[in-house]
């Protein structure tokens, strides 16, 4: 039997659902004995050509990377979010998903290559020791850092729990500065929250196994601080959120929902083809309730938003998500790595699919982007992906919105919007926000590289 997971994300797929499923049902037809037997002339070729390269290329190629190189290019002709994943990748996106791991607690971006931290994690070591966001990490453990990829220096800063790490520095206005940290188990947050005066501010950035406790919690936090009396009511921010686990999805819809369907997923074969529904229980008591998104809020994260706008349960506002509506089974390959295969697409609780189209906005708010970013900001969706999924019903958004959050919240038109609608505040006696929450980056094309988002360690 393969271990199988049931996954959705934007640019990277992690472990979701768990369950098991075995091979059946082969060879039942003449029919399909006919087909099978022309695709095992192709295999044949196949290994013919493989033997040809493995005997007579002009160097001695390496074999295992001749077969890893066909398989890859055999899955991602199915789809950009179809993909072979050895044994590192596999565990890397185990990590990703589980939202835990040994490391400093840093969020790391990597800009002209230079690595540079986002923002240290609250309560960990980098926290701890002073490390601040804008500092720049010129040597780990006495190499340089020039040179290596984003994943190569995050690789280099995580490892075993109790170990230590030597981080050279690099501030503005000081002289370089060296820092001996100790590993440490790190949880990212998927959840943080803060008070916006009389609001509750919930932003989501990723579905990861910490998600809904860290939902659950937030709102629990934010109801005592601000008074049940008092809250008018919560902002979900799930803009630049590119997804994550399903079930993580399903579980923080139903937080708001007392009822109905949440998500139905169907594909080709019947194990495919699910109904979630909501139980019985709102953790805001009927508070109401805005969803903001943009032009990177994909999959999971559309799932929630879908769920919430077909029920009427929220407003969504911001401008249009990215259109990610396939989901991902992973299957696990023994110590080899794994298969992540898309297997059905989902479906919103009135039946509409958002694949390649993306959630449109009940109030489109259009975010401004500053002049010298416009050309940085990422403005494409799903279906400017090449071999992207068609969508069901031939209607497809081929230009993307923007997915620029600015860390100034008085300059943040969306979330602005937001908190003027829960008050009751008419367009033309708008205020600024009161705070600014923990800004958002901005998200990876969604078949790049993870060089332009940041990545925890």
């Amino acid at each position: 039997m393969r271990k199988v997971s049931l996954v959705l994300a934007g640019a990277i797929a992690g472990a979701g659902l768990t369950g098991l499923a075995t091979q059946t049902g082969l060879l039942s037809s003449t029919s399909a004995v006919a087909a099978s037997a022309e695709v095992y002339r192709s295999l044949n070729l196949f290994g013919d050509i493989f033997e040809k390269i493995r005997t007579d290329y002009v160097e001695k190629p390496d074999e295992q990377k001749l077969i890893e190189a066909a398989i890859n290019g055999m899955v991602s002709s199915l789809d950009p979010h179809s993909a072979f994943l050895d044994a590192k990748s596999f565990r890397d996106m185990d990590i990703d998903m589980r939202g835990q791991f040994g490391g400093l607690g840093i969020e790391v971006t990597m800009e002209d290559g230079v690595l540079k931290v986002a923002k240290p994690i609250r309560d960990t070591p980098a926290a701890k020791a002073g490390i601040l966001a804008g500092d720049i990490i010129r040597q780990i453990d006495g190499d340089e850092v020039k040179g290596l990829s984003l994943n190569q220096a995050v690789e280099k800063m995580r490892g075993i729990i109790n170990t230590q790490v030597k981080l050279k520095i690099e501030r503005a206005k000081s002289e370089p500065l060296e820092f001996t940290l100790t590993r440490s188990n790190i949880v990212v947050p998927a959840v943080e929250e803060r008070a916006e005066g009389d609001v509750g501010y919930i932003r989501i950035g990723t579905f990861s196994e910490q998600t809904y406790e860290g939902l659950r919690k937030g709102i629990e936090k934010l109801n005592a601080e601000i008074g049940a009396d008092k809250l008018k009511g919560y902002i979900i921010d799930l803009r630049n959120n590119r997804g994550g686990r399903l079930d993580q999805s399903v579980l923080v819809s139903d937080a708001f929902l007392e009822r109905g369907k949440i998500v139905s997923t169907r594909g080709r074969n019947a194990e495919e083809t699910q109904v979630f529904n909501a139980k019985s229980g709102d953790l805001t008591k009927g508070k109401p309730v805005v969803v903001l998104i943009n032009g990177s809020s994909a999959s999971a994260a559309e799932i929630v938003a879908g769920a919430l706008q077909d029920h009427k349960r929220a407003t969504v506002m911001g401008s249009r998500s990215f259109g990610k509506g396939s989901v991902q089974t992973v299957i696990r390959l023994g110590d080899q790595g794994g298969l992540r295969l898309t297997t059905a697409r989902y479906y919103t609780p009135s039946g509409n699919s958002i694949q390649a189209k993306g959630i449109t906005p009940d109030i489109e708010i259009i975010q401004d982007v500053p002049a010298e970013l416009k050309d940085k900001v990422e403005n494409k969706g799903e279906a400017s992906l090449k071999g992207h999924l068609r969508s069901g019903d031939g209607k497809e958004e081929q230009s993307g919105s923007a997915s620029y959050v600015p860390a100034d919240a008085s300059k943040d038109t969306q979330l602005i919007a937001a908190l003027n609608l829960l008050r009751g505040v008419k367009k033309d006696t708008a205020a600024a926000a009161p705070n600014a929450p923990a800004p958002a980056p901005e998200a990876p094309k969604a078949d790049a590289a993870p060089t332009e988002a940041p990545k925890p360690n």
